[in-house]
């Protein structure tokens, strides 16, 4: 049997201290801290395509060129080169495409215009001309709009691609760890996020969907999104469109909020957002965005007439980032052998289901149909790595030192 490390291609939009490409990037070179003990990297980066050096983000102060020296990892000028190595045949085992930050435009929607698509699209290229396909993590949403996004899910199709996609957040600690059984009896469900729609919209709706994807009988599809932003929220809770029982329970769970309600602090609560997404088996999910007013994630939801809740928590103030600790495992794990540990079409709903709202707030009606979404699917059994502690812990909190 051989011993030989599986071969991984980075290809990623820019490198910089603090980004995902560093998050994640530097785990695979230097080791992935858990709630024990560091675990070894089990795969070795061979090749990397960096997009953006140097860019003109003021927080594009790149270290990808020095860590790629440091490392002995050579640094190719396109993502066909990085693929075969210079050669003219797939020459790697697995593709990590990281296509967050860089300096991209922005569209009428406040969409950045990420090339994960492009990307994408190159890589399939290499692998119909070698005639084989490898493993391929895309980290975060599929795409910026729903037509590429469903492209890129349908190619992978195509090609037989090993594809995994998504947040770091459905893999981090939960507080309490809350992990609902396959086929729970879930009756109702309240969501609530933060911050600006695009970048933590999406990873609000991919931690709901992480949840809701295990209720009885499995994902069956979204059938509509309807959006509603500012004061509107809370005449929307006053009408009983939402459920002030389970945003209060939530609410309580969150550990880094403002003082009093969001209802009465428009300062730290600026246009909030309220998402009623309605599926295809008749299941509504309730989704409330708080801006800056609360700092964290949570779910609340009746299981078998009893409410069950949990934060999903994101430590910060330094590194190694726990949350994408074992998003960064997962993804090793389906390089090592072979098979998404988590289903690609979480991401396919997220990131569509992300272009609505966008498209929701831009344009009247705010009720969005998503006939591409008639999409059935299982969530995974059981995870190999994910979080059963309540915080991190273990190396999770020794110090983490990079050596660009």
């Amino acid at each position: 049997m051989s011993t030989e490390k599986p071969k991984i291609a980075a290809i990623v939009t820019v490198f910089f201290p603090g980004s995902h490409a560093d998050v994640i990037l530097m785990k695979f070179l230097k080791g992935f801290p858990t709630d024990g003990e560091l675990q070894k990297p089990r795969v070795e980066i061979v090749s990397m395509y960096l997009d953006q050096v140097h860019g003109r983000n003021v927080h594009s102060r790149d270290v990808g060129v020095s860590v790629c020296h440091a490392n002995n990892v050579p640094l190719y000028p396109s993502i066909r080169e990085a693929l075969t190595l210079g050669g003219n045949e797939l020459a790697v085992d697995g593709v990590l495409l990281i296509g967050e930050h860089g300096d991209y435009p922005e569209n009428e929607l406040e969409q950045r215009m990420y090339p994960r698509k492009s990307f994408f699209e190159q890589i399939c290229a290499v692998f119909s001309q070698s005639g084989r396909s490898v493993p391929v993590f895309n980290d975060k949403g599929l795409a910026y709009n729903r037509a590429d996004s469903v492209w890129m899910y349908e190619r992978a199709k195509e090609l037989n691609v090993p594809f995994m996609a998504g947040s770091s957040i459905p893999v981090c600690h939960r507080r309490p760890h809350l992990e609902l059984p396959l086929d729970s009896n879930l009756e109702e469900v309240l969501f609530i996020g933060w911050a600006g729609m695009e970048i933590y919209g999406f990873h609000t709706l991919e931690a709901m969907q992480c949840m809701v994807e295990r209720r009885a009988g499995g994902e069956a599809g979204v059938k509509s999104i309807e959006v509603i932003e500012g004061a509107g929220v809370w005449e929307a809770g006053k009408e009983g469109r939402w459920s002030r029982e389970l945003f209060d329970i939530g609410m309580e769970h969150l550990q880094d909020k403002q003082e009093g309600r969001p209802e009465d602090n428009e300062e730290h609560c600026p246009k909030p957002i309220f998402m009623d997404i309605e599926y295809r088996d008749g299941f509504k999910v309730q989704v409330i965005m708080l801006n800056t007013f609360v700092r964290d994630f949570a779910f609340v939801g009746r299981v078998d007439g009893v409410i069950k809740a949990c934060e999903f928590h994101c430590m910060r103030g330094g590194y190694p980032h726990p949350h994408f600790n074992y998003l960064s495992l997962n993804i090793e794990e389906m390089f090592v052998t072979g098979v998404p540990q988590y289903p690609v079409e979480r991401t396919l709903f997220t990131s569509c289901m992300l272009d609505a709202v966008m498209h929701a707030r831009a344009h009247a009606p705010s009720k969005i149909e998503l006939p591409e979404l008639d999409i059935q699917y299982r969530s995974y059994d059981k995870l190999k790595w994910l979080p059963t502690e309540d915080n991190p812990t273990g190396s999770n909190l020794e110090p983490w030192i990079y050596q660009w």
